[in-house]
């Protein structure tokens, strides 16, 4: 058996514009659902939804009929979490919360089998079928795609530092948490912050790495590709059941 290929980290490398979504409802029916769907990419989050390593794990299982990339998004930069995400088969990640250059090499370290890194080496894990692909240990480095999360001013402050790290593969700027930091919680849509939303893509791209966010309105997550980000998550798996409801019902007159 082959070493499972990362089809996401391929795409990154040939620079292709992408559009994901969000998977946050835990529920393999529904991840299943969104991995038969056009989007390019999926991400299960763990950070701001109650995904367990067991139903990430149940979900994994219920997307890889198809072709997909997933990425999962930890509730931490944590070792052990990723240490036992990699274990399941994880090959993509999204850091939260990444503020320096070296937070950003934990990242990368924690997903890496020595020496590149500290990942503990075991040999018969779901990542390489059960010891059925024999190269797994000796190979997994080269597939694993480490995106970090710039969320706040101060890490957009150091964005070329935490973007020159090695094996950092992009940049997610998180606009949410970024107003926040800036003072203007729940006020994404402000000037100030809209502007160091651009000039972060700006500045990810001129340190070499592909530059990531997410907006579900339709024109704003336009505007982010028009300001050069590469990956947009433009739905979720809520926002699409939300918006679909809605939609259907203002087609019926109601009394």
């Amino acid at each position: 058996m082959k070493h499972p290929v990362n089809e996401l980290k391929k795409a990154i490398r040939k620079k292709e514009f992408q559009l994901g979504v969000w998977s946050t409802l835990c529920s393999p029916v529904a991840a299943e659902v969104l991995s038969a769907t056009p989007f390019d990419w999926m991400t299960i989050d763990m950070e701001h939804s109650p995904n367990t390593l067991d139903g990430v794990l149940h979900q994994l299982h219920a997307v890889q009929g198809n072709s997909m990339p997933v990425i999962v998004r930890p509730p931490w930069n944590d070792f052990v979490t990723i240490k036992q995400l990699l274990d399941i088969g994880v090959q993509s990640f999204i850091i939260p919360y990444v503020q320096s250059r070296q937070e950003a090499e934990a990242a990368v370290a924690a997903t890496r089998y020595p020496p590149e890194g500290v990942r503990g080496a075991a040999g018969g894990t779901r990542a390489g079928h059960y010891g059925l692909v024999p190269d797994y240990l000796v190979n997994a480095n080269k597939q694993i795609c480490v995106i970090v999360q710039a969320e706040t001013i101060t890490a957009v402050d150091q964005i070329e530092e935490i973007a020159s790290v090695k094996g950092v593969d992009g940049v997610f700027v998180g606009p949410t948490d970024l107003a926040a930091s800036m003072g203007h919680l729940g006020n994404y849509h402000h000037p100030k912050v809209q502007s160091k939303i651009a000039e972060a893509a700006e500045r990810i791209h001129a340190a070499g790495k592909m530059a990531a966010t997410l907006s579900f309105d339709a024109e704003l997550a336009r505007a982010y590709a028009g300001m050069g980000y590469d990956m947009i998550a433009v739905a979720s798996d809520i926002s699409l059941l939300r918006q679909g409801a809605a939609a259907l019902i203002k087609g019926f007159a109601r009394n």
